[in-house]
């Protein structure tokens, strides 16, 4: 029982969270969507140490675990754009693979430089 409350008093927190930057959005009319906000804005509190990871640990676990059922109206939610995909579906798998490759090598490519950067830091301060 003690398990049960304490998932729920988790998943109270991000669902408060989300909330919270979702009205925040409209309040100030930012051109991003809450849920982007609410990652950020959870992101920080996280980094900043407001909010430690056991706070919201035992939700975010079962979260990621059952992830793909979020997908699922996505999927069927598809199924309304057929004639779209049927005449556009080439353009769009090369625009989805395209921007796809892009992320990763660009991804890839920052991170050598900064590990890269770090790595000499390192070998500077060894050399002392």
């Amino acid at each position: 029982m003690k398990n049960i409350v304490l998932f729920l008093c988790q998943l109270g927190l991000i669902c408060l969270i989300y909330a919270a930057s979702q009205w925040f959005v409209n309040l100030v009319h930012l051109p991003i969507p809450g849920s982007v906000f609410g990652m950020i804005l959870l992101f920080l509190l996280l980094l900043s140490g407001v909010l430690k990871v056991s706070y919201i640990e035992k939700a975010t676990s079962f979260l990621n675990k059952h992830l793909a059922f979020f997908f699922i109206p996505f999927a069927v939610g598809l199924m309304n754009y057929g004639q779209l995909i049927r005449t556009s579906g080439v353009q769009l798998l090369v625009m989805i693979v395209g921007s796809t490759v892009i992320g990763l090598i660009v991804t890839s490519g920052l991170t050598q430089v900064l590990t890269g950067k770090a790595g000499a830091k390192r070998g500077q301060s060894d050399n002392r």
